[in-house]
C-alpha cells in the first residue's frame, strides 16, 4: 500500500496523498508486523 501510495503522489503532487502516505508509513512503523509486505501481496498468486 505504500508503494501504490507514493506513486500516485509522484505522478500528481497531490499534498493529500503525500499526507495518506505519511500517516500509512507510520502506522507501519508503529506497528511492525501487522502489514503484509507489499512485494508479497503483489507477488502471490491468487487462490
Amino acid at each position: 500500500m505504500l508503494n501504490f501510495t507514493w506513486n500516485i503522489f509522484s505522478q500528481t503532487g497531490s499534498i493529500d496523498t503525500y499526507l495518506l502516505f505519511k500517516e500509512l508509513e507510520k502506522e507501519v512503523t508503529e506497528r511492525p508486523g501487522t502489514y503484509e509486505d507489499d512485494n508479497d501481496v503483489l507477488n502471490s498468486p491468487i487462490s
